[in-house]
């Protein structure tokens, strides 16, 4: 699944002038208020942004991974709140249904994510489960042709606006194997939302619990129509939002780097712009040599990605998705505290996009799997392998 070259280029061009005149004029406005303006929202539909990664025959566009990356890479040099309105739509909150689901469930669900109708989140994490995701207790237990579902989710992205859930529940005994994935209507009785999350950065962006009461959920909903695939499908899923968020990472390096070396050109000192001292260069080009090597690695990873067989696992292929979220999230980390330093005292005050960005960052370790995960995946990997 791919557009075509020239359509591409013609996706790509849009994107870039996007952001660079429609979103990023709206970071201010996106900072004071903590929500993206509903009139971005609409122009994002009326691009096909909530359809990047469904197939044609749904109503989207049908990217192929290595495209995917690129649009993300440019859609992480602004506010992240802004792709958050429609990136786990896509990704996460509908990969599931389009890797595993039934041909009835992509029929009934996938359209709608394309066009924008239906916003779909994530549901796993919970209070004592989110790496651990094998140890989640959120029960669904049959009832005839329904599962009931008691249990809550924290942090879930997306949740304020959310139609649909792909929840993970517990329908079998304990491990990976007795865990299914739902597709759960968000108006269902007995659905409750906690209140929405504050957060250290990435204004804009809407989480909160999910609190689930007696919901009953009809069977069919079962992603893939089979009770206790749904730690592996939540497993393939995060392969490809952990690659994304790489590029994410990237994109938003290359922000905070190019907004630094434009203000080492302007900002002087002793007479002359910082940007002359050898110690200021040094930070710059050890940011600018960190990102190139990140960016050539998830490109590489998403186009291994591309090539493995559709909607089946390869270890090899997700330790080194793995590689790509470890190094390019902890990079971003670095580079942005290096902004901050070329920034000085002004990168410590909020007027400046490198202190949001610095804020910003700090998450891309932690969700999609942390750091210290990423460690375990590739380290137990390369076990195997040898």
């Amino acid at each position: 699944m791919a557009l075509d070259p020239e359509s591409f280029d013609i996706l790509i061009a849009t994107v870039e002038r996007f952001v660079r005149d429609r979103l990023v004029p709206a970071e201010n406005h996106l900072e004071e208020f903590d929500e993206v303006p509903a009139d971005l929202v609409a122009e994002m539909k009326a691009m096909g942004l909530f359809g990047l990664t469904v197939p044609e025959e749904y109503g989207g566009i049908g990217l192929s991974v290595a495209q995917e990356v690129q649009v993300n890479f440019l859609l992480g040099q602004t506010a992240p709140a802004f792709r958050s309105v429609f990136g786990t739509n896509i990704g996460i909150g509908s990969q599931g249904i389009l890797i595993d689901g039934t041909p009835a469930q992509k029929d009934a669900w996938l359209t709608r994510v394309a066009s924008g109708e239906l916003v779909m989140s994530f549901a796993l994490t919970e209070p004592d489960a989110g790496t651990d995701a094998a140890a989640l207790k959120t029960r669904a237990v049959l009832d005839s042709d329904h599962y009931i579902l008691n249990g809550s989710k924290r942090y879930i992205t997306n949740a304020p606006r959310a139609g649909a859930f792909t929840l993970m529940a517990r329908t079998g005994g304990p491990g990976a194997a007795g865990v299914s994935a739902f597709i759960v209507p968000a108006d269902l009785p007995g659905i409750t939302l906690g209140k929405k999350d504050r957060k250290m950065g990435q204004r804009g962006t809407m989480t909160c619990d999910v609190v689930l009461t007696d919901v009953r959920v009809p069977a069919a909903n079962i992603i893939g129509g089979v009770p206790g695939q749904g730690f592996k499908t939540a497993m393939k899923v995060l392969d490809r939002g952990r690659l994304n968020i790489s590029a994410v990472a990237c994109g938003m390096a290359r922000r905070v780097l190019d907004d630094s070396a434009r203000y080492a050109r302007e900002r002087r000192q002793f007479g002359k712009p910082i940007g002359e001292f050898q110690l200021v260069q040094g930070m710059l080009a050890d940011s600018q040599a960190e990102l190139l090597a990140g960016w050539a690695l998830v490109r590489e990873v998403a186009t291994l990605y591309d090539a493995k067989p559709a909607g089946l696992s390869d270890p090899d292929v997700s330790m080194r998705v793995s590689c790509a979220k470890l190094f390019c999230t902890e990079m971003a980390g670095r580079v942005a505290d290096r902004g901050v330093q070329v920034h000085g005292g002004a990168g410590y005050i909020n007027e400046y996009p490198v202190e949001r960005f610095y804020r910003d960052v700090r998450l891309l370790r932690l969700y999609e799997g942390t750091s210290q995960v990423q460690q375990l995946i590739v380290g137990r990997e390369l076990l195997r392998q040898a």
